[in-house]
């Protein structure tokens, strides 16, 4: 199974956005193809000091696909191809 995380925090509206392409583009996948869990720089000061200034990102299988803004065809391959 793939793991898709999104590292973001509360009231970033990027951050809102790429939730919205992650969770389109996996609802367009096999049900259970990919986990998605999503993580807040406010609450894990590790993730804080890692990506604060890249908000929203975007990892595949713990490797960073993207950040602040996610393309859904990008991701799509991606997720594609991870299969």
């Amino acid at each position: 199974m793939t793991t898709v995380t999104l590292i973001g925090k509360p009231d970033c509206h990027l951050c809102d956005v790429a939730r919205e392409v992650v969770e389109t583009v996996v609802a367009e996948l096999p049900e259970d193809a990919v986990d998605v869990e999503e993580f807040s720089i406010a609450d894990d000061p590790a993730l804080y000091a890692l990506w604060w200034e890249k908000i929203p990102v975007v990892l595949v299988d713990g490797e960073l696909h993207g950040h602040w803004r996610v393309s859904p065809d990008r991701l799509r391959a991606a997720l594609t191809a991870a299969r």
